[in-house]
């Protein structure tokens, strides 16, 4: 798995950080998303695609 940002739509909604804080974060400053982890771990996966489902700006790019 390979996961991409498109920061620019992120809306700072932190609900990716909320389902899987391993491998999402958020900027102090602004609250936009920070990618902790290009390619999770398999233990992360349902985490990682729960989160791009929940992202309300669909900022999260999954590659299987």
């Amino acid at each position: 798995m390979k996961l991409t940002v498109d920061e620019p739509k992120c809306v700072a909604s932190g609900q990716c950080v909320l389902i899987a804080p391993d491998v999402f974060d958020q900027r102090e400053e602004d609250g936009m998303v920070v990618l902790l982890s290009e390619a999770p771990g398999a233990d992360q996966y349902q985490s990682v695609r729960e989160s791009a489902l929940a992202c309300p700006a669909a900022a999260i790019h999954v590659a299987e």
